[in-house]
């Protein structure tokens, strides 16, 4: 079957964030008195926020979980000027889409957040398409996200491959039925990465990029 599209997550995959994040979550839980490790915030990331929350913090009331999400996103975009494209992500997307291959970001973060990332990356002229956690009821390990992003490339699940730094893209790829492809650049290990379903795991986008015609 032919490769008509490549889902890449963004957080963690072609951006360098997640310990931006980390540390956004870590403000937001220590201002409603309830401070957590920064590792079981890494554990969580690439996760539905909803699944974060509870993973780290617990069960909590909805007015609750509705501020430390609105904690988050102010701290986050706080830290916004540090995001910075991982080397070779930019020169990815576009080698990609040079091949006649459909780019889309699929990622578990929120819309707003997305566009904080797609500044960053500079790659929008290589992007056909962009869903985010806005765009389904449930984010990452569920697949929908992925779901949407294979309708916007017009592809199906055997047409496409999922990029991911996260056991929880590897997840929601195996759900999707699409093969899945990690990188390390998140901070997640190859061994986590594989077990979870990863066919391959790189380094990361420069790495992934020397490679490109064998995975592709």
């Amino acid at each position: 079957m032919t490769l008509r599209t490549v889902l890449f997550d963004v957080d963690g995959t072609l951006v360098d964030s997640n310990y931006l994040h980390i540390d956004a979550w870590q403000r937001a839980f220590a201002e409603l008195d309830a401070p957590v490790d920064a590792w079981r915030v890494h554990r969580a990331l690439g996760r539905d926020s909803a699944q974060l929350l509870r993973a780290v913090a617990g069960e909590r009331d909805d007015e609750w979980n509705e501020r430390a999400k609105a904690l988050h996103a102010a701290h986050f975009r706080e830290l916004a000027p540090r995001l910075r494209a991982f080397d070779g992500a930019a020169d990815l997307l576009r080698a990609v889409s040079a091949r006649g291959v459909r780019v889309v970001l699929a990622t578990s973060a929120a819309a707003d957040e997305l566009e904080l990332l797609r500044r960053a990356l500079g790659a929008d002229d290589a992007v056909h398409a962009a869903t985010s956690a806005d765009d389904v009821d449930e984010a990452k390990p569920d697949p929908g996200i992925l779901e949407v992003a294979l309708r916007r490339a017009d592809a199906t699940a055997s047409e496409a491959l999922v990029v991911g730094d996260s056991v929880w893209d590897m997840t929601a790829a195996a759900r999707a039925r699409i093969r899945p492809v990690g990188v390390l650049c998140g901070g997640v290990g190859a061994a986590e990465l594989t077990d979870a379903g990863a066919r391959a795991v790189f380094d990361g986008p420069a790495a992934l990029l020397e490679a490109l015609d064998s995975v592709l």
